[in-house]
């Protein structure tokens, strides 16, 4: 790289070389560079895909398997207020809220379906339900639809990667 931003004339002076040369030299290094770069960067959507599969394959197997113990998906919570203030009472069931409650970064443990559901609800009632102030609990939203934006745009590289892995022709 410091060959490459050297001035071309001070390089040739000090190389003995003419300027044409060190022209020759500073372009082969820029495209050893630039492959290397396209080569990281190769590395690293081929980790992204293959992280994509992992993860779509642990949910089909998890969705494969029975459930041992159902669960139920929506528990109300009554917070203790009035039953028509909607407003205080969540949807979320008792394991996401207590997940939500006892993991450092709950956002990580939940399955995208929770996190949708703690989006949707209101910041007070969560809070409320959580025993947290409001701040706390927007907090909490912002960085559940901050995963559920990055799950969704890994789920949309896989879809292209397929797609552009289908139209390609197998060599016999």
């Amino acid at each position: 790289k410091v060959l490459i931003d050297v001035p071309r004339s001070d390089l040739a002076e000090e190389l003995a070389q003419s300027e044409t040369k060190i022209q020759v030299l500073q372009d082969t290094l820029q495209q050893v560079l630039d492959r290397r770069e396209e080569e990281r960067q190769s590395r690293q959507l081929l980790e992204l895909y293959l992280e994509a599969l992992k993860t779509e394959d642990s949910i089909l197997s998890k969705a494969a398997e029975p459930e041992t113990a159902p669960r139920k998906e929506m528990d109300v919570v009554d917070t203790g207020t009035s039953s028509t203030d909607t407003s205080a009472t969540t949807v979320l069931s008792n394991q996401v809220l207590a997940a939500l409650k006892e993991k450092p970064a709950p956002e990580l443990c939940l399955d995208s379906q929770d996190l949708e559901r703690v989006l949707k609800e209101d910041a007070a009632a969560l809070a409320s339900a959580l025993g947290w102030d409001k701040q706390k609990a927007g907090a909490l939203q912002e960085a559940c639809d901050q995963e559920l934006s990055k799950r969704l745009k890994q789920v949309q590289t896989l879809h292209s990667l397929r797609s552009t892995s289908k139209g390609k022709k197998t060599l016999p």
